[in-house]
């Protein structure tokens, strides 16, 4: 992989990590140490990360954290990129590591039936089956399963009311209907499940490893999938075969920018798009308008600049 250079490795696990708190320090100085970039969520229900850098560094920080009996079979999914993904590496300490605010729901022990991305077809093909994207609106515009029902959230934590509410999840003749849930790799599905199995749903279906796994795993000429997967790092969404797609980043909200959104004169680089310009202050624009002037300088110089947009 020497024309793609930078390896990204996304992981999860939902575990018990009373320590979380003093995990952190002695993680963030092993990544530093081996130029990983990226970021770690640590919170007592476990890990939640995405990293990248040079393949044998990424591979040493996966080796230093499966040293814990805890994490030893922690699964990872790989893709390579030819520019760096990240430009600062993080831990951070969380009281989820994926937020959805509702007490009592523990994957570890209520998460749904796992299912392959080659068994996936055949489920959501099913009439019976109600398929739920469970990421967030922005997500969903630019790909999803065909067939899929978009929520219209704009954070995970807003999914338990709209299940409550939603018509195609209520009871019919006296019986809860099926449901299979996805998102990009796996993690709020595990959640989501967990919380409809609370809910006293019996026959509930989750995408082993996400939509990621599915696209490196089934060749585009069975895949269900239409569009293309946002991801949260500087590739912005991916295709079959995790190929980097065609999207692009505002650098102010973070989200992708929408069909045409380049030439609407809300859109200015580093500073604003249509979806975020009126939700920014003038004062945060200028902000923003220097992190955009001195990153700029930097990279005509050939400097790496902390304040990367």
């Amino acid at each position: 992989m020497a024309e793609h250079p930078y390896l990204t490795a996304a992981f999860y696990k939902f575990v018990a990590l009373p320590d979380y708190v003093e995990r952190r320090q002695p993680l963030l100085a092993f990544c530093e140490q081996h130029h990983v970039k990226g970021i770690i969520l640590l919170a007592p229900e476990g890990i939640n990360s995405t990293i990248a850098g040079a393949p044998d560094d990424v591979h040493a920080v996966l080796a230093y954290l499966r040293q814990d009996p805890l994490l030893a079979d922690l699964k990872h999914k790989e893709s390579y990129a030819d520019k760096p993904p990240f430009h600062r590496m993080k831990v951070r300490l969380k009281r989820e590591i994926v937020t959805m605010g509702v007490p009592g729901v523990d994957p570890t022990r209520m998460a749904g039936t796992y299912v392959k991305p080659q068994d996936w077809n055949a489920l959501i093909a099913d009439p019976d089956v109600v398929v739920v994207d469970t990421r967030n609106d922005y997500e969903v515009a630019i790909g999803t399963f065909k067939g899929a029902i978009d929520p219209h959230i704009h954070t995970f934590s807003q999914l338990p009311v709209w299940a409550e509410r939603a018509p195609e999840l209520q009871t019919s003749s006296g019986k809860k209907p099926k449901v299979a849930m996805f998102c990009t790799g796996g993690i709020r599905c595990e959640k989501s499940t967990a919380l409809m199995r609370a809910r006293g749903y019996d026959e509930v279906y989750h995408l082993e490893g996400g939509i990621l796994k599915y696209l490196e795993t089934v060749p585009p000429e069975q895949s269900l999938w239409q569009g293309e997967c946002f991801v949260f790092d500087e590739r912005v969404s991916v295709g079959h075969g995790l190929k980097p797609g065609d999207h692009s980043l505002c650098r102010a909200c973070r989200m992708p920018l929408e069909d045409g959104a380049q030439a609407s004169p809300l859109y200015e680089l580093g500073v604003s798009c249509p979806r975020c310009h009126g939700q920014t202050s003038e004062v945060q624009k200028n902000g923003a308008r220097e992190r955009q002037r001195q990153w700029e300088l930097a990279k005509a110089r050939g400097q790496a600049h902390i304040g990367e947009p």
